[in-house]
C-alpha cells in the first residue's frame, strides 16, 4: 500500500471516528417548513416540487448516454446507477415535496445515498482503479441506503440519529477533492467536471441552508434553488462520463 493509498484510508478512519464522537442527531422538525409553499399549477408546494424536473432529465439523459457507450463494462455500470440514482432522486425529492414529512423524507433522501455513494465509486474506478471501483459499488450504496434507514428506524424509537447520513453525504464530497489532488495529474479533462459537481453541490448546500432569506431577498425559495443547482451540479456527471467515453 502506497502512501497515497494510506492517506485515504486515514482521513475514512478519522471521519468515521469524528462521526462516532457527536452525539445522536436527530430530524428537526422545523425542517419541513419551506418557504414559498404555495401552490404552481395546481400543485401543493410547487415550486420545490417541479424544480425537481431538472433532475429527472439528467437521470433520464444519463442513463441513454449510458445505454449507448461501448467498452468500459464495469465503469459503464458505476454510471449506471448513479444516473438511475439521480432519476429516482427527482422522484423522491417531488414527493416529499407535496407534503413534507418525516415518513415521506426517507424516499428523497435514499436516492440520494445512492447518488453519493456511486459517484465515489466512479471516481476511484477513474483515478485510482477500475476494479476497486466497480468492488466498493455494492457495500458503499449498501452503507448510503442503511444510513437513511437507521435514521428512519431510530426516529420511531425516540432517540433519531442522523451521523451516519450526515457522513454519507458529506464524505463524498470531501474525498473526491482529495483523490483529485492526488490522482488527478494528467487527467484535467475529466478533473474538471468533477470540480464542477462539487462546485454546485456546495452552491446547493448553501441556498438549502439560507432557504428563507434568499425567499424573503429575490421572492423564490432558496430550496427551489438547490433542486436547480443540483440538478446543474449532476448535469457535470454526464459530462464526465462523455470524457471517460473519449468524447470531448
Amino acid at each position: 500500500m502506497n502512501y497515497k493509498h494510506c492517506l485515504l484510508a486515514g482521513l475514512t478512519v478519522v471521519s468515521v471516528l469524528a462521526v462516532l464522537l457527536l452525539g445522536p442527531m436527530a430530524q428537526p422538525l422545523v425542517f419541513h417548513r419551506f418557504a414559498g409553499a404555495g401552490k404552481v399549477l395546481g400543485v401543493p408546494n410547487g415550486a420545490n416540487v417541479l424544480s425537481n424536473i431538472l433532475l429527472l432529465v439528467v437521470g433520464f439523459v444519463g442513463l441513454v448516454s449510458v445505454g449507448r457507450g461501448a467498452g468500459r463494462r464495469g465503469v459503464a455500470m458505476l454510471y449506471g446507477v448513479l444516473f438511475l440514482g439521480v432519476a429516482l432522486t427527482g422522484v423522491g425529492s417531488a414527493w416529499y415535496h407535496l407534503r413534507p414529512d418525516n415518513g415521506r423524507l426517507v424516499w428523497d433522501r435514499m436516492p440520494m445515498t445512492i447518488v453519493f455513494m456511486a459517484l465515489l465509486s466512479v471516481v476511484v474506478a477513474e483515478f485510482i482503479s477500475r476494479r476497486l471501483g466497480v468492488v466498493l459499488l455494492v457495500p458503499l450504496v449498501v452503507v448510503g441506503v442503511g444510513s437513511v434507514w437507521l435514521w428512519h428506524f431510530t426516529e420511531e424509537w425516540g432517540f433519531g440519529d442522523l451521523r451516519l447520513y450526515y457522513w454519507v453525504q458529506f464524505y463524498p464530497m470531501v474525498m473526491i477533492p482529495v483523490i483529485l489532488g492526488l490522482y488527478g495529474s494528467g487527467r484535467k479533462g475529466m478533473v474538471r467536471p468533477l470540480v464542477w459537481v462539487v462546485i454546485w453541490y456546495a452552491v446547493a448546500k448553501v441556498l438549502e441552508w439560507k432557504d428563507w432569506e434568499v425567499y424573503r431577498g429575490i421572492g423564490v425559495s432558496g430550496h427551489t434553488l438547490k433542486h436547480i443547482a443540483a440538478g446543474v451540479s449532476a448535469g457535470y456527471f454526464v459530462v464526465l462520463f462523455r470524457r471517460g467515453q473519449g468524447v470531448k
